[in-house]
């Protein structure tokens, strides 16, 4: 390569095959990661769109009986908060038609039944999360080993040579130094998207979970305030 030419494209064209490997390897991580990072960004903004149209819904004055029906119609398209509700719901008056009306034996049935809903979606919420940590705490080092094989594969070549300058050596290092730098673009989006995604995410199970407390607490209410019918408002 000549000396001169030192632009990215020419460093990139004129790398080892192994250093040429690692730098395409780190390419499409790299756009795996930005997919993954707009489909979570989407994602995310959607379930608490989703989550907080149901709250005001829920709190609005509909009665339990009409709330679940709608969520039942409405299961291809509610959201995480609305499911966990008509989860606990289903169980709720499963345990009614058993002629169970023990309040204690009800609310612990509705409450297991929503908790389980909930990891359900925060495990859905949570997806991909995993591979953004990989690729940020991988992706520096896959650079790292492309450029020492890259230095390594430099220095083999100058091993003939009788004089060895700046203008000679530089070439073979910058190539070298392309592939951890590419390692660098594709780890530091990933750990900022991660960070990011990682609060946004505790702030959804928290909701989450505040509404299954007090959701829990309107059904007791309902329970002590008349424990014969299905509760139909809160």
């Amino acid at each position: 390569m000549n000396s001169q030419d030192m632009s990215i494209i020419s460093l990139v064209l004129h790398a080892s095959w192994v250093v040429q490997l690692v730098m395409v390897l780190l390419l499409a991580v790299s756009v795996a990661s930005w997919a993954a990072i707009f489909r979570k960004l989407f994602g995310l903004n959607r379930v608490k769109s989703l989550n907080d149209d149901f709250e005001r819904e829920f709190w609005s004055g509909t009665s339990l009986n009409d709330l679940y029906a709608s969520a039942v119609q409405n299961a291809k398209n509610a959201g995480p908060m609305e499911r966990i509700f008509a989860s606990g719901m289903r169980e709720y008056q499963k345990l009614r038609e058993r002629r169970i009306s023990d309040p204690g034996t009800l609310l612990d049935g509705a409450r297991r039944a929503m908790r389980a809903s909930f990891q359900r979606e925060m495990d859905v919420v949570e997806s991909s999360l995993s591979f953004l940590a990989s690729v940020g705490s991988v992706s520096p080092y896959v650079g790292l080993f492309g450029t020492v094989w890259g230095i390594m594969h430099a220095f083999t070549g100058f091993a003939g040579m009788e004089q060895v300058t700046l203008a000679t050596v530089a070439p073979g290092i910058a190539e070298a130094l392309v592939a951890t730098a590419i390692g660098l673009f594709a780890a530091i989006p990933a750990v900022i998207a991660y960070n990011r995604f990682a609060r946004d995410i505790d702030r959804v199970a928290i909701h989450q979970e505040t509404f299954i407390e007090e959701f829990s607490n309107i059904l007791q209410r309902n329970l002590g305030a008349h424990p014969a019918p299905a509760g139909t408002g809160h």
